[in-house]
């Protein structure tokens, strides 16, 4: 018999129709776990390793958004500055994508997922120079 997945899959829709799909590691619990308040779960040793890595959050370029709209949103979700929002906006325009944030995993998937939520693409990438 399989073990079951201790993986999440999270998906969303892209402005442009497609889907992004990301698996997401799950802590494992123990059943003393569940019972006893006190207790911590025992995280996955292969989740802790990633955990510890830096992240990345990279802003993707889209057809659709104005680029006025894209300065609105950076600002407004990662608290940038007039000047530095235009400049990730026009890194994006011009090469195509642009690394706004690099982190800890959760923030940078909080990150991605309110960028999602303004109908912006997004992605996050372990970041190689860590």
């Amino acid at each position: 018999m399989n073990k079951p997945s201790e993986q999440i899959l999270y998906g969303t829709v892209l402005t442009d129709g497609s889907r992004c799909f990301s698996l997401l590691p799950v802590a494992r619990l123990t059943p003393d776990s569940l019972t006893r308040p006190s207790a911590k779960p025992v995280p996955d040793p292969v989740t802790q390793v990633q955990s510890a890595d830096s992240w990345r959050v990279v802003l993707l370029n889209d057809p659709v958004n104005r680029m006025s709209y894209v300065v609105m949103v950076l600002r407004r979700v990662l608290g940038f500055d007039e000047p530095l929002a235009r400049h990730h906006m026009l890194a994006v325009h011009e090469q195509g994508r642009s690394v706004v944030w690099t982190g800890n995993r959760e923030q940078a998937e909080a990150y991605m997922f309110a960028l999602h939520q303004w109908h912006l693409m997004a992605i996050i990438q372990p970041d190689e120079a860590s």
